[in-house]
């Protein structure tokens, strides 16, 4: 599916996404990615499978994210939803940082209409 944003205020925006990919800004991506209005972080390096509460601390405590975390993290879990662990959830919201988990294609449009709206939101991506 290939997504528009009308509001272009944002270096990295998702542009498209589809079976075993994600596009940003036009270039098809195959591995798990990170993607804020000012940031690219692709691969994601994960420590195993599956991602702990580590790995998402680990992403919003990226020097390009500073001087202060995301108010938001997306978590697109693949192309069906799959129910991350608890302690992910508590480990963002002991740092102030909400988290939505849904499946890739909906994080995807999601992250976009943030975007549009100004929010400081990073979509953490499996594909």
């Amino acid at each position: 599916m290939k997504l528009h944003l009308h509001a272009d205020s944002a270096r990295f925006t998702i542009t498209g996404h589809g079976a075993g990919f994600v596009a940003v800004n036009g270039r098809e991506i195959r591995t798990p990615l990170a993607v804020s209005p000012d940031h690219l972080v692709e691969p994601w390096a994960l420590v195993g499978a599956t991602p702990t509460a580590e790995d998402f601390l680990a992403l919003i405590s990226l020097p390009e994210t500073s001087p202060a975390p995301p108010s938001l993290v997306l978590f697109g879990a693949g192309p069906r939803f799959q129910m991350p662990s608890p302690t992910i959830m508590a480990a963002l919201y002991k740092q102030g940082v909400g988290f939505e988990a849904m499946d890739t294609p909906a994080a995807c449009r999601t992250y976009n209409v943030l975007v549009s709206e100004g929010r400081s939101v990073i979509a953490a991506l499996l594909v």
